[in-house]
């Protein structure tokens, strides 16, 4: 049983977060899931759609897994020390830490990735980069994988990197199980990405 947290912040994206968690939650044996938030108030998504934290940030730092969403909130909460600060050491203990759209900047400006292929949301991207140029950016990936650190392109790439995630702790076959389960059409290709392209990247 793998624990994941899930960070949550006011303007999260709903799909960065609740697309892979369904992947992940469809294997209930595996994976635990909890949201992590700085307070135990409900947290406005980028929607509108509140979410309930289960433990606050002071509360733990330990995850087998931590998972970061993106959102309109990510630009605000780079400023935010005692959250970049968690990011950080919860990183150095989790098995992986996972990230979708551009909850890689959260993980960028916490340090994390320095060194490291990463990717992020298209549209957003070379805003990104230019602002961290320290990591090895990656301009057209569905998800990266570098070590523990798999990050994803925008919004929906999350829910194939969640998938991609399941295949390498587990198996393919099992991934290929709850992609049928939930009767998600899989791009399995991490190099697949037409947004690169849409937004002049390539």
């Amino acid at each position: 049983m793998r624990r994941v947290g899930a960070l949550i912040f006011p303007g999260f994206e709903l799909l960065d977060l609740f697309g892979p968690l369904e992947m992940f939650g469809l294997l209930k044996n595996d994976f635990d899931l909890q949201l992590v938030a700085e307070t135990t108030a409900p947290v406005a998504s980028n929607q509108q759609v509140s979410a309930n934290p289960d433990v606050t940030i002071t509360g733990t730092n330990h995850f087998d897994i931590l998972f970061v969403p993106g959102g309109m909130g990510t630009r605000r909460e780079v400023d935010n020390l005692p959250l970049l600060d968690w990011i950080r050491t919860t990183s150095g203990s989790a098995e992986y830490v996972l990230s979708v759209c551009t909850g890689s900047l959260l993980l960028a400006a916490a340090g994390v990735l320095d060194g490291r292929r990463a990717t992020t949301n298209k549209a957003a991207y070379k805003t990104i980069a230019d602002q961290y140029p320290q990591v090895d950016w990656v301009k057209q990936a569905r998800w990266v994988e570098d070590g523990k650190f798999i990050t994803s392109s925008g919004v929906s790439a999350g829910m194939d990197m969640a998938l991609g995630a399941i295949a390498l702790m587990h198996d393919r076959q099992t991934a290929e199980k709850v992609a049928t389960w939930s009767e998600y059409d899989w791009h399995k290709d991490k190099d697949w990405d037409p947004f690169a392209r849409v937004h002049d990247l390539v």
